[in-house]
């Protein structure tokens, strides 16, 4: 009995600071993303006498609105929903399929796909060729820029190819008795099926379209067809934010200022996503978890 007290107070402690911990990693994880937010409501000029740190001290929208004046984040955040949308589809489709067929043992030459595949998660041509390549598919400059390139991920392929293999043969024997195809038993069963993996791939591939930078910075020169994050790009390490500045209403541009126009920004590039990833949480957990337990 002395023991099991001893465990159970042992056990006791061991949560308590388990939990300081969490909570500690937490604050640190989650604080400045809530430095940003408050600031970003707050009259700039205020802000810049410093001293915010957990709620707004004069409470303006005057960044917001000098954000949203402007036409170019309109137009950047079409950009980025448009190719964030037709790209994860893309991506998910294509990647699912190539995974489908590395999955069937009959697939001939199985072995060596895999090992050209597993070369490439750790070795890539670098950004000149790419470039290079880039510029001769005709893709500079073009919205497809955003799609075509990352249509296929070895290291999604892998996840795919967990999925699939656990998923029993009795599936594809029936509905090839009922005369389906190959492609017939991709679409209407095996994707109904793997809904868990299919919403863990497009979730990472939404934010890294949703993130990507650094594809409208090297090859889009159209101010026109750049994303919300080259734009914040700009806003961070060039001048557009005096240019917005500059373009907002007088009233407005009387309370903000470049940093607190930065923050805004952020803010609103951020926000997005952050509202989506609560809704396909449950299936990120479960598509986690695939291949991890084995019967």
């Amino acid at each position: 009995m002395q023991l099991l007290q001893r465990r159970t107070a042992g056990e006791a402690i061991f949560d308590f600071m388990n939990n300081v911990f969490m909570l500690i990693i937490c604050f640190v994880t989650l604080y400045p993303v809530w430095y940003v937010l408050v600031n970003s409501f707050n009259e700039g000029a205020d802000a810049m006498r410093g001293g915010i740190y957990w709620w707004p001290r004069v409470f303006s929208l005057g960044s917001y609105q000098a954000v949203f004046a402007n036409n170019g984040i309109m137009t950047a955040m079409g950009v980025t929903i448009a190719k964030t949308l037709i790209g994860t589809i893309v991506h998910v489709f294509f990647t699912a399929m190539i995974a489908y067929a590395y999955s069937r043992r009959e697939l001939i030459g199985r072995k060596l796909y895999m090992l050209i595949g597993t070369i490439t998660l750790f070795f890539g041509g670098g950004l000149i060729p790419t470039y290079l390549l880039i510029r001769d598919l005709g893709l500079l400059d073009s919205f497809w820029v955003y799609i075509i390139p990352a249509m296929f991920s070895f290291f999604d392929l892998i996840i795919f190819m967990a999925f699939f293999r656990e998923l029993p043969d009795a599936l594809e024997e029936a509905a090839k008795i009922d005369g389906a195809n190959d492609f017939g038993i991709f679409c209407r069963i095996v994707l109904p099926v793997s809904m868990p993996v299919v919403a863990t791939i497009a979730l990472f591939h939404g934010v890294y379209q949703w993130n990507d930078y650094f594809t409208g910075m090297i090859y889009i020169n159209n101010t026109d067809l750049q994303p919300i994050q080259t734009y914040l790009y700009r806003v961070v390490a060039q001048s557009s934010s005096n240019q917005m500045m500059a373009a907002a209403p007088g009233i407005v541009a009387q309370s903000v200022t470049s940093q607190s126009i930065k923050l805004a920004t952020m803010v609103v590039t951020t926000l997005p996503i952050v509202l989506v990833y609560p809704f396909l949480q449950k299936y990120f957990v479960k598509g986690l978890m695939i291949g991890s337990i084995k019967g």
